[in-house]
């Protein structure tokens, strides 16, 4: 386990069970008293948008992830109005698997991955939250391997140890934006948009306010300015099997640079 003390290269990179000398305080966040309330231990968010011939197959892969764990789980499908058959082939699975603790959310308009993301942490009952997104790039094991760790630190980090079936080009990129808010931030992680396991509490109350794919970059960085634990853990990532990614669009790279700003002038504890 790491934390907020880890500035500047002391321990990022180290990989699962990299340890840091911890503040005495760690993070004040009396906000946390409501965990004791919480039914559950883990909320799954799924998004969403156009994803017909993969979201199945990730509540698919889900299910023999969160196999033979000791944990309790929902699932939340934010269908961000997509213009395929993604609702109806996610009723159809509901129907058919109806033990499986899935609710659906279809939005009328589109509103954004980081928008859904806070939405579904309200609407959620687990303790721990994560995102899992709904082009079913993580495989079971990976997801198996984060959720284990849950409950190490306030935020487990998944890091890509080994990518499979990536372009060159989305790992340049990838590399440099974390290379980007290593300097920005003056912390030194492997990884920032890993979908990682948060506290639901904490991403309710420190939730990034900006669109696009920088969200979860800011809400690592903001919650280790507050004294946030954090694990690493190295999985292995793979491309999705269907459909183009928009990672790459021209707007989520204006945002991201929005991000980047943001993180750099952004207020400190």
């Amino acid at each position: 386990m790491a934390t907020a003390s880890s500035r500047n290269g002391s321990s990022g990179g180290g990989g699962a069970g990299s340890v840091a000398v911890a503040p005495a305080a760690g993070m004040a966040a009396p906000y946390r008293a409501l965990e004791q309330y919480a039914p559950l231990d883990l909320t799954l968010f799924v998004a969403c948008y156009n994803e017909e011939p993969n979201v199945v197959g990730t509540l698919e892969t889900i299910q023999k992830a969160v196999k033979d764990l000791p944990l309790t789980y929902e699932i939340i499908v934010v269908d961000d109005a997509s213009q395929d058959r993604s609702v109806e082939v996610i009723k159809d699975y509901q129907r058919r698997n109806p033990s499986v603790p899935l609710a659906l959310v279809p939005n009328r308009k589109n509103q954004g991955l980081a928008h859904n993301f806070v939405e579904a942490a309200f609407l959620g009952r687990g303790r721990y939250y994560k995102l899992v997104c709904g082009d079913n790039v993580e495989s079971a094991e990976t997801l198996h391997e984060v959720f284990k760790h849950r409950g190490e630190a306030d935020i487990i980090l998944p890091y890509h140890a080994r990518c499979e079936n990536r372009h060159r080009v989305r790992r340049f990129l990838s590399r440099t934006y974390t290379r980007l808010v290593n300097l920005l931030s003056g912390y030194s992680l492997s990884y920032y948009n890993g979908c990682g396991v948060f506290r639901r509490a904490d991403v309710m109350r420190w939730h990034s306010r900006r669109s696009g794919f920088g969200f979860q970059a800011e809400l690592v960085v903001r919650l280790l300015d507050k004294g946030a634990t954090y694990l690493e853990v190295p999985v292995v990532a793979q491309d999705r099997q269907a459909g183009s990614s928009s990672a790459l669009k021209f707007r989520n790279w204006l945002s991201v640079g929005r991000t980047l700003l943001g993180i750099a002038f952004r207020e400190r504890r």
